[in-house]
């Protein structure tokens, strides 16, 4: 793999060369994020980050013995919760 050289444009904008677009899985509208680090800026896919992040705090709940249905349950009742003090509504209506 060559080290490819680009250019930045006046507004700061460069063009990501296309075999890295197709490499990282970057199409037209995709979001990506800059890393920046000691060495250096990494570039990656935002949907890469989303979902590094996702499954961080899905192996948090898994490792304190947090399971989905409890998660559903919580937000059932937060959700209730709300209702009540937002609208003064009773625990039916937030089913």
């Amino acid at each position: 793999m060559t080290t490819p050289i680009i250019r930045v444009q006046e507004k700061g904008q460069v063009t990501i060369p296309q075999e890295i677009r197709e490499r990282l899985g970057i199409k037209k509208g995709d979001l990506v994020v800059f890393i920046e680090t000691e060495q250096g800026v990494i570039l990656q896919s935002a949907e890469i980050v989303v979902r590094a992040a996702l499954d961080s705090i899905g192996d948090e709940f898994k490792q304190k013995g947090i399971g989905l249905e409890q998660l559903l349950k919580r937000g059932r009742e937060i959700r209730s919760e709300l209702i009540k003090e937002e609208y003064g509504l009773g625990d039916d209506a937030a089913s």
